[in-house]
């Protein structure tokens, strides 16, 4: 029996974290714990201190702290997902800083290109056709690029290797269920619970599409240069704006419940059933970033690294 991610939330530690290559990445209150799988089997662990600045000054406040927050997110995300790559690939295959730095620039070339002017030059194409209004093409825009996240999302979902990041992901979202329901912390255990979670970041960028057509829209319309100007200055905002829904819904029984069922939706394409050594994995992670020092000396196999 799957345990429904819609379950009552007892008051727990907040954690959240995402799936890296062979491994899981969980947040805890203090620290961040990154757990990868080896090639020869063993579970490797390091452990690094979260940034003291989110918890300081307006960095703290809402539709702020949720910008700030998806800044840090990123950050230690591709610091993990370097990480992750050298060591479930061996000493043989490491990715060089270069390589690295060089993948980074393509994607957010390719992210800019294919989510931002791809949808904004179609609808612009459509609305010169058809004669559309600024509110048609604002809601025009937001569906063909949320259509195209969901489309690119799907497709790569066919890659074997994406299949397994895919799976880690599944496994994020089992262990933090099992953990903020109370359950025992065990694979077996975990594995009951639901894949899909309320506070995931896909549901998250599904939610930053909705938001944007409704901002873009209050902002009014303009050339296409000014189109391209004011979605760059408000993205801040409207993440802040998604963060605070999302954070809402996710503590909400009623009316959260329903709004944030179509993002989750999503979930079900970045997600695959785990295996029980892929949970163990992501329990790894959570109890490294719970308590880094008590998971260091428990692990069995594993190197520990805590980084302040």
């Amino acid at each position: 029996m799957i345990l429904s991610a819609f379950m009552a939330v007892p008051k727990r530690i907040p954690v959240g974290g995402q799936a890296v290559i062979e491994g899981v990445l969980m947040k805890g209150p203090e620290h961040w714990g990154l757990a990868v799988r080896e090639p020869g089997g063993a579970i490797w662990l390091k452990a690094w201190l979260g940034s003291e600045w989110l918890k300081k000054g307006i960095w703290k406040y809402p539709i702020i702290r949720g910008f700030a927050t998806m800044v840090e997110m990123m950050r230690i995300g591709m610091r993990a997902l370097s990480i992750s790559a050298e060591i479930s690939l061996g000493e043989e295959d490491k990715i060089s800083p270069l390589e690295m730095a060089g993948a980074v620039a393509v994607a957010i070339f390719a992210v800019a290109g294919l989510f931002v002017a791809l949808p904004m030059l179609v609808s612009e194409y459509l609305t010169s056709l058809l004669g559309l209004t600024h509110l048609s093409k604002n809601i025009m825009e937001g569906i063909l690029r949320g259509a195209i996240f969901v489309g690119y999302v799907a497709i790569i979902g066919l890659w074997k290797d994406i299949q397994q990041v895919f799976a880690y992901h599944g496994a994020e979202h089992k262990t933090i269920n099992a953990y903020e329901n109370d359950a025992e912390l065990t694979p077996e255990s975990a594995a009951k619970f639901s894949r899909i979670h309320r506070r995931c970041g896909t549901s998250f960028l599904l939610v930053v599409v909705f938001v944007s057509i409704i901002v873009f829209s209050v902002i009014g319309g303009g050339s296409l240069l000014w189109r391209i100007g004011s979605r760059v200055l408000l993205l801040p905002f409207v993440i802040g704006i998604s963060y605070e829904f999302i954070k809402g819904a996710s503590n909400s029984e009623t009316w959260g419940r329903y709004c944030i069922m179509p993002a989750l939706s999503l979930q079900y394409i970045t997600t695959r059933e785990p295996r029980l050594d892929q949970i163990e994995v992501a329990l790894a992670a959570l109890d490294l970033a719970l308590n880094p020092e008590a998971a260091g000396q428990e692990s069995v196999g594993s190197q520990l690294e805590i980084d302040g």
